[in-house]
């Protein structure tokens, strides 16, 4: 794709990013056969192509958003199925980032979304404060027909039944291996993900223990950046990470660490992307460095050579759009649990978005209802016992739509060792 930026725009770093991604888009369409919401709406202008389009316009003329162009980069999910398809390696993740950050600054929304966002923003990454609007949503749930705005009715009916009390293994500590040590990693527990389902973290540290892995819960550790950095919010994602990389580098400078485990595949995605994020600052080495450590929990365990097992239980395994198209593991957990001796099975279009994608069953609930009404039925289909995932937004998303139970793959793979059945699967046997 040509692009005419001047050379005074391409003195700043972002346009400068810009312009190599867009000169690599070679206007194929391929992505358009990948993509979720051109998949429901049919609308060229929400496809991959259609917002480059619409973004090198934006950034080319060097002017404020306008909202032609922000209802259509809010309608992407940031699934990145397209940078799985595009045959020239267009890097969609950056140049959408750089899309949001740009409407962040130049765009000033309706009332409603500024107070939507805002309280997102100040609520999601943090615990404590989800805990207490989830109870709040759960006294509400009832009169969720009433709310005159759609976002206020999902985020109502996306409150869980019952609320799971604070695991204290979320808390800044060191958990030593079982038997002999073979490595020492910090264990990153998330932000939504300690308020909605503390059983993850849980397994996860028991499963590693159990496979000869010192874990850290590092002092500092907090939120991502995801949520806030895929709303444009610069300086708040930057914050977080920062704040992270400074966690886990004194813990790097210490005792040392072999790996940074991640268990929420779309955290996941955003650490290993600290580097690029924090390319132009004085942390830029220390976040190249945790970067470099960051590991999805699926990563790790193929190195430990997780034992064989024999459960014999029908698993549906949900590919995390984070995780196959975000960081590109495909095979690991259906390898870990098929040795685990569960059946695998995948449902169609697995490379289709769930709808979950951070806030967007939040921000865009008709078009990820649709997402979601489809992903159910193709796992169902399967006629699975259990549904099995690695990013909580996805296990939330699916669950809120089907009777199946919906559990993460380390809770199965903790299970299939020695550990307790997940809570989800009731009086299941394998």
């Amino acid at each position: 794709m040509k692009t005419e930026f001047t050379p005074e725009q391409l003195e700043n770093p972002d346009i400068q990013v810009a312009d190599e991604i867009l000169r690599t888009c070679i206007h194929c369409g391929f992505c358009t056969a990948t993509c979720p919401t051109y998949q429901v709406l049919g609308d060229e202008l929400d496809s991959p192509r259609g917002r480059i389009y619409l973004i090198k316009d934006m950034l080319e003329n060097d002017r404020p958003a306008d909202a032609r162009t922000v209802k259509h980069v809010d309608r992407c999910l940031s699934c990145l199925a397209c940078m799985s398809t595009c045959p020239s390696g267009v890097h969609y993740m950056h140049l959408v980032d750089l899309a949001r950050a740009h409407i962040e600054k130049t765009y000033r929304r309706p009332l409603m979304d500024r107070l939507l966002r805002w309280t997102l923003a100040k609520i999601l990454p943090y615990p404590g404060r989800f805990r207490l609007a989830m109870l709040g949503a759960k006294i509400g749930r009832p009169f969720r027909r009433l709310m005159p705005d759609a976002r206020l009715r999902a985020m109502l009916e996306m409150a869980p039944k019952s609320i799971p009390p604070v695991s204290r293994n979320d808390d800044p500590q060191v958990f030593p291996a079982i038997g002999e040590r073979r490595m020492r990693v910090a264990l990153m527990t998330g932000c939504a993900q300690r308020a909605l389902n503390t059983d993850i973290n849980d397994a996860t540290i028991r499963l590693l223990r159990r496979l000869g892995c010192e874990v850290v819960i590092a002092r500092g550790m907090g939120c991502c950046g995801a949520l806030v950095h895929h709303m444009g919010k610069e300086d708040e994602s930057h914050e977080a990470a920062k704040r992270n990389i400074r966690a886990w580098m004194a813990e790097v400078r210490g005792e040392g660490l072999d790996a940074i485990v991640i268990n929420t595949s779309g955290c996941g995605t955003t650490v290993k992307d600290y580097g690029f994020m924090l390319r132009n600052d004085p942390l830029a080495e220390d976040a190249a460095k945790v970067s470099e450590l960051a590991m999805d929990v699926s990563e790790l365990l193929m190195k430990l050579e997780l034992p064989q097992a024999q459960m014999g239980m029908r698993v549906a395994y949900h590919a995390a759009c984070s995780l196959q198209h975000g960081q590109q593991i495909k095979t690991y957990p259906k390898d870990l649990l098929r040795r685990a001796g569960f059946e695998v099975v995948e449902p169609a279009d697995s490379h289709l978005c769930c709808g979950s994608a951070g806030t967007y069953n939040l921000m865009q609930p008709e078009i990820s209802a649709q997402l979601k009404a489809r992903k159910v039925r193709t796992l169902e289909a399967k006629e699975p016992q259990v549904i099995a995932a690695g990013n909580i937004g996805c296990m939330v998303q699916i669950g809120s739509g089907t009777e199946v139970p919906v559990v993460h793959t380390v809770e199965l793979l903790d299970w299939a060792t020695g550990g307790p059945k997940p809570r989800a699967l009731g009086e299941m046997t394998p």
